[in-house]
């Protein structure tokens, strides 16, 4: 048995969900793609996929010895490119990237622009969605997302703290009734991002003190630049990320309620297969990107949202 091949086998079965995908990746017939696997699964002893007539699926050593040989091979794939790791302007090649609209806009972009200056021969095929998927079935090298990785086959490097502000227009806080405490949101015009964690049944925290309360919306959805310019027209009041709301607040267009009170806090993370843990353009994008995202980001220090005592999400 070829050690080395049948790791390769066995990695990509588990990158493209499939025999036949293996193969035709690899340029090498199912069959032999098959005998690879089962080969490895003898010499270590345990099954490393739960088979049934519809689908192949990890077990559980499968999904742990996944990530050792993902790292085993990128650092193959590393070595076949000696000598240039001190030559970063060298870099080539292209990163299949999602991330999140609300990040996407300004901020990332502008970071892009940055990098692409230093390093030319990097392109990027950038999907923007807040839609969450595994990379490894779909064939990203990383995604920008604020909930946990699907799978064991992934690596999570948090970012920075994703927090939010509750903000209404001025003229809309005007002709509306009082906002002192979150209970006061169901007689409001109440519009919401659908794709927070906790639904209709939002969870606040002021210290020690912990809320909930059933706040069914005049509308959601999942762009939340429409969500910041239904608040800023005056539409109702939303739960916006700080790194949309900051302007508004800054130039007066949205004004901050419910100041005291916070939701749990989210994490905006890089994920990436395990199997990209050692390639180095993915290395050295995302140091660039953590180094220009500290974990207290501009946006947050400037506005300073309240440390809650809430429990982390993720």
């Amino acid at each position: 048995m070829d050690l080395f091949a049948s790791i390769e086998a066995f990695c990509r079965v588990v990158e493209t969900g499939s025999l036949g995908k293996a193969a035709q990746r690899m340029g090498v017939a199912k069959s032999m793609v098959a005998t690879r696997v089962q080969q490895l699964e003898k010499h270590l002893g345990v099954p490393l996929f739960h088979r049934s007539t519809r689908a192949m699926t990890l077990s559980e050593a499968g999904r742990k010895y996944y990530v050792e040989c993902a790292d085993l091979l990128a650092r193959a794939q590393e070595l076949g490119a000696p000598g240039d790791d001190d030559d970063e302007a060298a870099l080539t090649g292209k990163l299949s990237i999602q991330v999140l609209p609300g990040f996407a806009i300004g901020q990332f972009s502008t970071a892009l622009v940055d990098f692409c200056a230093q390093h030319p021969g990097v392109t990027f095929d950038v999907t923007v969605s807040d839609r969450l998927v595994d990379p490894v079935r779909e064939g990203f090298d990383l995604v920008f997302q604020i909930y946990p990785p699907v799978s064991d086959a992934l690596i999570e490097r948090r970012l920075f703290a994703h927090r939010g502000v509750f903000c209404a227009a001025a003229g809309y806080l005007r002709q509306a009734p009082p906002l002192r405490e979150p209970h006061d949101l169901i007689r409001h015009r109440f519009v919401r991002y659908s794709n927070y964690p906790w639904d209709d049944r939002w969870p606040f925290f002021r210290g020690e003190e912990r809320i909930e309360v059933s706040i069914p919306p005049i509308m959601k959805t999942n762009s939340v630049h429409l969500l910041f310019d239904y608040v800023v027209r005056g539409g109702g009041v939303a739960y916006l990320p700080t790194i949309l709301a900051a302007p508004g607040l800054a130039d007066g267009s949205l004004e901050r309620v419910l100041e005291e009170y916070s939701p749990p806090q989210l994490w905006l993370s890089a994920v990436y297969p395990a199997s990209h843990r050692s390639t180095k353009k993915l290395r050295i994008f995302l140091d660039f990107i953590c180094r220009r995202f500290p974990s207290e980001p501009a946006w947050d220090h400037e506005l300073r949202p309240p440390a809650a005592s809430a429990p982390i999400f993720g």
